[in-house]
């Protein structure tokens, strides 16, 4: 090769060509950009296609402010849909998602007009309590003061001392419900060390049910701190949006780690803060998903009272407001348990007598 042919080869490139091989240049970096945002927008596909409003087709990634990281990091703090957006406060979006305060009240008000968060009529109301399901404690009289059983789409508390039956209730409502409905999942959250699967196995043989499927479709979990109580709580959701049937939700019991962990006068305010975030949990998972919640919850002695039954249950009106149904259970005689409905939205108080067996609860 002559040297003329050596110096056309490494001719430096003219201005037209340096210009193409930098726009190449900028175009190849646009399309790996591009196909890095769809692949991380693929990631979120299932989760989107779960996150339709009831009223149209708007899902998070349409709120102003949120791209495709931001609604990711929305989804794994909770925040997977427009109604727990839009019933946020710009706080907990900022600590979620690592926006601006005004980016979280924009995506706010955003989330809010997309939905219909204004008033519905009483007829409204009327069919969704066409909607309710009652499970039976298998107890006619119990069923009765209740309105026909534990409902749901709401929270049932028993309180009572130690031998009164909370538990026992709570193991006959476990089976009671597949028994009306072989599919139901029944979530149990046991702080107590309480729950026994031979008690549901005599429960199931008792209502002729397989025992083996019985306990296949209870899901137990215990919690060991009042955190990792929230925590479950919190986690039942995920098991609905994977799809399982949950129609139960039990605690037991609820106060007990609380009560353990929080202690003297001065933590009184940080415990009942904690108690009521809890509960607004769990009333939340009772309203959106039609599922029932039973908490069993711990009693004291009030010392400054001389007359009547001194017995009062922890937790004070924290426990008390957001429970929908308040049952006091205490013993009775000759080994029975008496049932006494104590607050309910539409039924009157009245109480009941019932006796534990092997097989279940029944009428005494």
């Amino acid at each position: 090769m002559d040297a003329e042919a050596i110096m056309q080869e490494y001719e430096p490139l003219s201005t037209e060509e340096a210009k193409n091989d930098v726009k190449a240049e900028k175009k190849a970096k646009k399309m790996a950009k591009e196909a890095k945002e769809a692949k991380a927008e693929e990631r979120l596909i299932p989760e989107k296609k779960s996150l339709r409003s009831q009223n149209d087709e708007q899902t998070i990634t349409d709120l102003p402010g949120v791209g495709a990281a931001t609604a990711e990091k929305l989804i794994m703090t909770g925040f997977d849909d427009l109604l727990s957006i839009a019933v946020a406060t710009p706080g907990q979006l900022v600590d979620a998602a690592g926006v601006t305060d005004v980016t979280a009240r924009k995506i706010i008000k955003a989330a809010r007009d997309n939905l219909d968060m204004g008033f519905q009529s009483g007829m409204d109301v009327m069919a969704k309590r066409n909607t309710i399901q009652k499970i039976s404690t298998g107890v006619a009289a119990f069923d009765a003061i209740l309105g026909g059983g534990f409902e749901t789409g709401g929270i049932t508390e028993c309180f009572g001392q130690y031998g009164s039956g909370k538990t026992q209730v709570a193991h006959a409502l476990a089976v009671n419900i597949q028994a009306a409905d072989p599919t139901a999942i029944v979530v149990y959250i046991d702080t107590e060390n309480t729950f026994r699967p031979e008690r549901i196995t005599q429960f199931a043989k008792g209502k002729g049910l397989d025992p083996e499927q019985a306990l296949n479709n209870i899901k137990v979990a215990k919690a060991y701190n009042s955190d990792h109580q929230m925590l479950l709580a919190e986690k039942v959701e995920d098991l609905l949006k994977a799809g399982e049937n949950v129609k139960l939700v039990i605690v037991d019991s609820l106060t007990a780690h609380f009560r353990a962990e929080f202690v003297g006068r001065g933590t009184l305010a940080e415990r009942q803060q904690k108690i009521n975030k809890h509960m607004h949990t769990l009333a939340k998972l009772a309203d959106l998903y039609n599922l029932s919640v039973y908490v069993t919850n711990q009693v004291m002695a009030k010392p400054d009272q001389f007359f009547g039954d001194p017995t009062e249950a922890i937790g004070g009106n924290i426990v008390g407001h957001n429970s929908t149904f308040r049952v006091y259970l205490r013993r009775g005689k000759k080994g029975t348990r008496v049932a006494k409905l104590i607050d309910a939205p539409n039924m009157p108080d009245a109480e009941c007598v019932f006796q534990v067996t092997e097989e279940g609860l029944i009428d005494a």
